[in-house]
């Protein structure tokens, strides 16, 4: 592996991670280390982009308190990989690339590896909140064709006592397998909701449904009018991931439409 820039550029690349990952608390970066095709096991996801612009892909590992909270959402069984898609934008761009759609990794499918995905060289960044909160792995391909080194992390942003914590200061001094994250003992603090208060949603307002046979969708024609189930000045339907949470009227801003919420749709009634 390369010696000085691949771990500075990882770290680069985690510091933004850090700070587009859904958390509660300000997450620090801890040294870079050699990947170990273990890593997998001291989480609960994983997601993956692939980097247009920069061979490789970015992977990033995802604890288990995310996981649960993105689970047990009122709002519904949320996508990680879509709650994750910020994170990975912004490490293609440290990249100098941009990321495609990300996708949630099977882990459990029969035969799955991590180096499957990654490549059997490649760099494990810990990113630390209360425990460990997530990890990015890179690709050696990636981090080499990535483009010019940047500076290396400062002090002030690796976390404080790490160290002392058992995590090396020198990616040399770590042992490449098993993985067992330093700050794996540490229980995590279950937060709920606020850690999903950076996540971008989908919200879409709908009018009303109807259904049409094929031949009728054929036959649709500029000026056409289709008959919704629903009648004139009836509240319009909020939705966030598919799911009813909320009732309006439809109202014009300037020259946009929006929708002046008149109701909340109980969590129970909605499902």
């Amino acid at each position: 592996m390369t010696d000085q820039p691949t771990p500075s550029l990882a770290e680069g690349v985690a510091e933004v991670v850090a700070a587009n990952l859904p958390a509660v608390d300000p997450l620090t970066v801890a040294p870079a280390q050699p990947g170990s095709p273990h890593v997998l096991s001291a989480f609960a996801g994983a997601v993956r982009a692939d980097v247009d612009g920069v061979p490789g892909c970015v992977v990033i590992c995802i604890g288990q308190e995310l996981v649960d909270t993105l689970a047990a959402s009122p709002l519904g069984n949320l996508d990680l990989a879509a709650a994750i898609q910020p994170a990975l934008d912004a490490a293609a761009g440290r990249l100098g690339g941009r990321a495609r759609a990300a996708e949630r990794l099977d882990v459990e499918a029969e035969g799955f590896t991590i180096t499957t995905v990654v490549g059997d060289e490649f760099t494990t960044v810990p990113v630390i909140g209360t425990g460990i909160a997530a990890a990015i792995l890179l690709p050696q391909v990636t981090l080499d064709r990535a483009g010019a080194p940047i500076a290396p992390v400062s002090a002030a942003a690796e976390p404080a006592g790490a160290s002392s914590a058992g995590v090396p200061d020198s990616p040399a001094g770590l042992s490449a397998e098993p993985f067992v994250p330093a700050f794996g003992a540490v229980p995590p603090v279950v937060r709920g909701l606020e850690m999903l208060h950076g996540v971008d949603m989908e919200v879409t307002v709908e009018l009303g449904r109807t259904r049409m046979t094929v031949r009728d969708l054929l036959a649709l024609t500029p000026g056409a009018v289709l008959e919704l189930d629903r009648a004139a000045g009836s509240p319009a339907d909020l939705l966030v991931n598919g799911r009813l949470v909320a009732r309006g009227e439809v109202v014009v801003i300037d020259e946009d439409f929006g929708l002046r919420v008149t109701e909340i749709v109980d969590a129970a009634a909605a499902v």
